[in-house]
């Protein structure tokens, strides 16, 4: 029987759940009078995620002239927003496991999102944005949903993607004809059972229909320019064989330049075998 969108998250042994840890520091960050020792102590209680952070604030995604030694340096050096949305990123990447293999290469997936990070980070940094770090990790969840749907909805999800390869036709679109959502749906819901900022939710959810974001369309538009970019340039899959097309009105709305496209995809390409490795330590293609 086909599952409702509800019910794919509904109940919590449904869906995996964030670690203790990242509620406890989310509601750090959140909170205006947590210090920075405060911050990092909490993320020092777990060693494992403490030296993912270290790696990645030392590496060249951060690109920082002298070595960050301690988890407090760190949030002094690239914020405590910034540090908890590098947190998240890692956190989540290590939760899922267990998807069947016929359904979906897990590093195909992830190098996916990876790149669609790598590109909507770039794109803020083109549009200013003071936080480019959330534009990464709205990138890195964009597709999140289909962790879902083939981990919950094996056998719908098999057939989505056998219709797509015989018929030419978009993932998402074929989704919302055989289930009545799409993956966007459904990661749009998973990151609102989870409490993660509003942005993050929305722009997942409408990363293919970007001008219906009612609240967050900046973060929505991005997201969906960069995960065309990351289709375009074939940098690993989460299932869709195409590029979707273009929502013109979201790129308009992104008043950005089509000469920064050019230069975009450059750094995308140069940024991200490093990137890669440093998020998927095992990954060595």
């Amino acid at each position: 029987m086909a599952l409702s969108l509800r019910q794919l998250i509904g109940a919590e042994e449904n869906v995996p759940s964030l670690p203790m840890i990242f509620h406890h520091l989310n509601e750090a960050v959140n909170n205006a009078r947590s210090s920075m020792r405060e911050i990092a102590e909490i993320i020092s209680t777990d060693q494992s995620l403490s030296a993912r952070l270290l790696k990645l604030v030392n590496s060249v995604f951060f690109g920082f002239p002298s070595r960050i030694e301690t988890i407090s340096h760190a949030a002094t050096i690239i914020g405590i927003q910034q540090l908890r949305d590098m947190a998240l990123a890692t956190t989540i990447i290590q939760m899922f496991r267990g998807i069947p293999a016929e359904l979906l290469d897990a590093k195909a997936f992830w190098r996916h999102s990876i790149a669609c990070g790598i590109a909507a980070r770039v794109l803020a940094s083109y549009h200013q944005e003071p936080n480019v770090e959330r534009f990464f990790v709205a990138g890195l969840l964009h597709d999140i949903g289909h962790l879902i749907i083939y981990r919950r909805n094996a056998g719908q999800a098999k057939e989505a993607l056998v219709r797509c390869a015989q018929s030419g036709e978009l993932l998402y679109q074929v989704e919302r004809q055989m289930m009545g959502f799409d993956h966007a749906d459904v990661g749009g819901l998973l990151l609102n059972h989870w409490r993660l900022p509003q942005s993050l939710e929305e722009a997942a959810k409408f990363h293919h229909r970007p001008s219906r974001a009612p609240r967050f369309p900046l973060e929505s538009g991005v997201i969906h320019v960069a995960d065309l970019i990351a289709n375009a340039l074939q940098m690993g899959s989460s299932g869709e064989r195409f590029v979707p097309p273009l929502d013109a009105r979201a790129w308009e709305g992104l008043r950005l330049s089509v000469s920064i496209l050019s230069p975009t995809i450059q750094q995308v390409e140069q940024q991200f075998a490093n990137t890669v490795s440093l998020f998927l330590e095992d990954d060595k293609r």
